[in-house]
């Protein structure tokens, strides 16, 4: 059994998962004077921040921008070098991709003065267009409803609140899309407190919830809602590698945990080949597997074992179809559940949202984004990447409104992330709060990631680096 480094005498802290939130709690570690060792199951480093080559060109291979409400990730970019990178997408907005009453498809702009869809004006004729009078009209009575009992109740799903508030158009015609789209959940499943931070406050302040996202909107930012770097968004993990390494950090890859355990002296990290000791852990990886490695130790974890996340296929197509330069659908296209014709929950037209990479392709050339593996769903999963091209194909023809043909394809790849997006379901919170007071009760471990952070790389990283700085200073105070 070895200590690693071992040729350092500051304490020994072993990271488990080298996606963002292990590297980002590594980093802050490394500040602290520590010893850091940091261990990634997958051949590299990035987690679901990272990058493929398609075409010649770097390309994001799971997120591609950051929300701006806060400067978490335009920070960090900063310390790391890459602040001068940092871009907006072209303002022109996303469509929808809905259907009739009828069960017609059509696509339309999505109406921009919202938040994951709420609107914050309900008298905007774009809105009236996608759900109908009659909507309009239910929406409309938001402003005039009491909010009687509604907020008090301690479990509340994002769902409950729009419905109650503006009606099930607005739920199903314009939220749920949103939130399917870029969430891969149902908002009658979610949170409100960890979807929408401050809503509920809001909403009590301002009396209705079209006040509230009105007032949120106008307290963030000013500016796109969302951020990117130029070059992708893949930087920061392999920035952030080569700061750790660059600091004395250990960064192995393809070394998957298959034990951890507690001892009087530390911890026993155990691996296919190698037994190591700590002096403290950190732990980042997906939910799951966090309370498989802990649970022996701390038992209690298991009454709030998270649910395994359905699967996520992104499907990246680099085309030449010189119609696309005309943005037919914006900087991308939300679908609607049960779209006819569809099967793809959401398309990003990323040479559209991003000028810097439309300059690099050129004109007739594009890249689309394609996801696919909604909440309750399981097919995607069982496609080969053979069959999901295929679906990509007839999807971004449906989607864009201009055919897409193979033969028009100069590149093509699926990646596929599994538990990459765990939702914040009703009473995560609670849930949170509970897992936190057991792993406190150890005062040289942490436990980060989006599964107790929320979804977002703003969030993952705030959390990240808040568990490792803590760890640090514990660790360097012993």
């Amino acid at each position: 059994m070895s200590r690693q480094p071992a040729a350092n005498l500051a304490p020994a802290v072993v990271v488990i998962g080298g996606g963002i939130a292990g590297l980002c709690a590594a980093h802050e570690l490394t500040k602290a004077g520590l010893a850091v060792r940091v261990l990634e199951s997958a051949p590299t480093f990035c987690g679901s921040v990272g990058s493929h080559e398609l075409a010649g060109l770097t390309l994001d291979a799971g997120a591609e921008s950051f929300s701006t409400r806060s400067d978490t990730v335009p920070s960090l970019a900063r310390e790391l070098g890459l602040g001068a990178l940092v871009r907006s997408p072209n303002p022109v907005g996303a469509w929808l991709y809905l259907s009739t009453p009828g069960g017609e498809p059509f696509a339309m702009p999505l109406p921009k003065t919202g938040l994951l869809g709420i609107p914050a004006d309900v008298r905007d004729p774009e809105l009236t267009r996608l759900i109908g009078r009659a909507g309009s009209v239910r929406a409309a009575l938001d402003r005039a409803l009491p909010l009687g009992g509604l907020l008090n109740e301690q479990q509340l799903s994002l769902g409950a609140v729009v419905r109650a508030r503006m009606g099930a158009e607005v739920l199903t015609r314009l939220v749920a899309p949103v939130v399917g789209g870029v969430l891969s959940a149902d908002p009658d499943d979610l949170d409100v407190d960890a979807a929408v931070p401050g809503l509920r406050a809001a909403m009590r302040k301002y009396g209705s919830l079209g006040a509230a996202v009105g007032a949120m909107r106008k307290a963030a930012p000013a500016g796109s809602a969302v951020g990117g770097l130029e070059g992708g968004m893949g930087q920061l993990a392999s920035a952030l590698a080569v700061r750790l390494e660059r600091d004395g950090a250990q960064l192995t890859s393809s070394a998957p945990v298959l034990e951890l355990s507690r001892g009087a002296g530390g911890w026993t990290v155990r691996m296919d080949t190698q037994t190591l000791s700590a002096d403290a852990v950190v732990v980042a990886t997906d939910g799951p597997s966090a309370v498989d490695l802990l649970s022996p130790t701390l038992m209690e974890l298991e009454a709030d074992r998270p649910a395994v996340v359905p699967g996520v296929a992104l499907v990246s197509l680099v085309v030449d179809v010189p119609e696309l330069d005309a943005e037919p659908r914006g900087t991308g296209v939300l679908v609607a559940a049960g779209s006819p014709g569809v099967r793809a929950k959401a398309l990003t037209h990323a040479t559209a949202k991003w000028p810097w990479l439309a300059e690099r392709t050129g004109p007739g050339s594009h890249v689309l984004r394609l996801s696919y593996g909604r909440a309750g769903e399981d097919r995607t999963a069982q496609e080969t990447d053979a069959e999901l091209f295929q679906a990509a194909l007839h999807d971004a023809s449906m989607l864009l409104g201009v055919e897409v043909g193979e033969a028009d394809v100069v590149d093509w790849d699926v990646v596929r992330w599994n538990n990459a997006l765990p939702h914040a379901t009703l009473g995560h919170r609670d849930r949170v709060a509970r897992i936190r007071a057991v792993t406190a009760t150890q005062r040289d471990l942490e436990v980060t990631g989006a599964w107790l952070a929320g979804t977002g790389l703003v969030a993952v990283i705030d959390d990240a680096r808040k568990r490792g700085a803590a760890l640090g200073r514990r660790m360097a105070a012993r």
